[in-house]
């Protein structure tokens, strides 16, 4: 067997479809399942950013709609993958390899109605700093009443199941080409302390050989509230929340106002 073990999305950048569920693989899955109800409350060429777009499916999908859009990653492997997915379904989007702190350097505040996190992307930002700093780049680009679409895992419930490796029960196939799909959680103590998630998409080549992407990812995990508080301080107030205390994820929606809002969320 064959491992090729990369840092920061690489390797994976080439596997990552063996990632995606069957209900977002394609462009236009993405932006329905997903976000069918936000999008669709957009006026024509709104200006939309999808921050940690990895290959592209849901910017893709946006842009296939007629909105303005920019797919920003941090990941040079998946900025290539977005604008590759763009040329084959024949729409226009402008591509960006930033860091969310890096955003506000390439791109106007306060010109984007709408700006994606999704993809449980925000846990590899740096601890409650680093947290904030992406959260106050985004909530910077948005114009004022523009909104956040959030997507998290729930990770009071992954550090609840302490350290162990999660192997996906059931080939998965791809491109014609089946794979095995395996997750190492390294739960730490502490909330504060740097987490590990190692993913291992093992593919199974036509001569029955496995050739495997290994990668380590880092992970700092946050509660719930500290999200919320954490929006709240960057100007941002949850409009509406899918989050419950016993699902695996969930979507939270917050606007940008001249005011923070003190309203309670919608569930």
């Amino acid at each position: 067997m064959e491992v090729i073990a990369v840092a920061g999305y690489g390797a994976l950048s080439d596997v990552y479809e063996w990632l995606i569920g069957d209900d977002r693989l394609t462009p236009a899955k993405a932006a329905a399942v997903y976000y069918s109800d936000v999008v669709g409350s957009l006026p024509p060429n709104a200006r939309v950013l999808d921050c940690a777009c990895g290959t592209g499916q849901l910017a893709v999908g946006l842009a296939s709609l007629g909105l303005d859009v920019v797919a920003a990653d941090a990941s040079s492997g998946m900025v290539r993958r977005a604008e590759k997915a763009a040329d084959e379904q024949g729409v226009s989007l402008r591509a960006l390899r930033a860091s969310w702190d890096e955003l506000p350097d390439h791109l106007e505040e306060s010109t984007f109605d709408l700006v994606f996190c999704v993809g449980n992307s925000l846990g590899h930002a740096k601890g409650a700093a680093g947290r904030l700093t992406a959260l106050e780049a985004m909530s910077r680009l948005l114009n004022p009443g523009g909104r956040l679409v959030l997507h998290s895992r729930n990770w009071e419930l992954v550090r609840s199941a302490s350290s162990r490796v999660d192997v996906r029960d059931r080939l998965i196939r791809r491109n014609d080409r089946d794979a095995v799909v395996s997750y190492y959680w390294q739960i730490e103590q502490r909330w504060e302390q740097e987490h590990f998630l190692e993913i291992v998409v093992a593919q199974i080549e036509p001569d029955g050989a496995v050739r495997a992407c290994s990668e380590r990812l880092s992970i700092w995990p946050y509660r719930y509230e500290d999200l919320v508080a954490q929006l709240r301080c960057v100007g941002l107030t949850v409009q509406s929340t899918t989050y419950d205390p016993e699902s695996d994820g969930y979507l939270v929606v917050a606007s940008r106002d001249q005011a923070q809002g003190t309203s309670e969320p919608t569930r």
